[in-house]
């Protein structure tokens, strides 16, 4: 399931099927005229994967995405095979990024990536969304295993971030790669897509750290 602006989020089906889904507010999905709180968007990936007939699979979140993603994992935890966080954070309590970086990737479109700018109400409404929640309390629950991904230069959601989600989900792996905030970048993007085919095709093993080299 793939929100495509620069706060992203993708399930990818446990088949070799990926779904897609433009988050309430962003891409070709309407607005809300309420904000959507954080598990209300986990609810609605949960009615696409029914809507596409699918059980479970594995959940991969960017950024924004990654908080739907965490919440999803727990409020919907036998849906979830893997876990993927991407460049994401935990809510209320993260370490906050740097606010011209942040502005930046809230306002200004990827040129590289061609997704459309979010629709203004709906960013707000993202914004909000994460604004009132914490995966913090929640995260020992988080019962898939999971690997965490950032960039060790992201100014935007800081690598201490990921860390922390890293730290305190169980059986999670942390991967750090040469990169800042935008992972879907074609180039850092090739580089991240390696270690997540390893982790959705490989079996659970025990958390570790890993550093990937810089995608050039």
């Amino acid at each position: 399931m793939l929100e495509r602006n620069s706060a992203a989020g993708m399930i990818e089906c446990t088949e070799p099927t990926r779904r897609a889904l433009d988050a309430p507010g962003v891409g070709a999905s309407e607005t809300p005229v309420v904000p959507y709180s954080m598990p209300m968007l986990a609810d609605i990936a949960a009615r696409v994967l029914d809507a596409f007939g699918v059980a479970k699979a594995d959940v991969v979140g960017y950024s924004h995405g990654g908080a739907v993603a965490q919440q999803f994992a727990v409020g919907h935890r036998t849906r979830v095979n893997r876990l993927v966080l991407l460049a994401t954070a935990c809510g209320v309590g993260a370490v906050p990024g740097h606010p011209r970086d942040v502005t930046r990737l809230l306002l200004t479109p990827n040129r590289e990536t061609r997704w459309p700018r979010p629709h203004p109400v709906g960013l707000f409404w993202q914004i909000a969304a994460i604004s009132t929640w914490s995966s913090i309390p929640v995260l020992g629950c988080i019962a898939a295993p999971t690997l965490v991904v950032c960039g060790d230069y992201d100014r935007a959601v800081p690598p201490a971030n990921s860390r922390l989600l890293a730290a305190r989900i169980p059986n999670a792996r942390l991967v750090t790669v040469q990169a800042g905030h935008d992972l879907q970048k074609p180039a850092p993007a090739a580089i991240v897509g390696h270690p997540v085919e390893r982790f959705l095709n490989a079996e659970a093993s025990d958390s570790h750290a890993t550093t990937m080299p810089s995608p050039g």
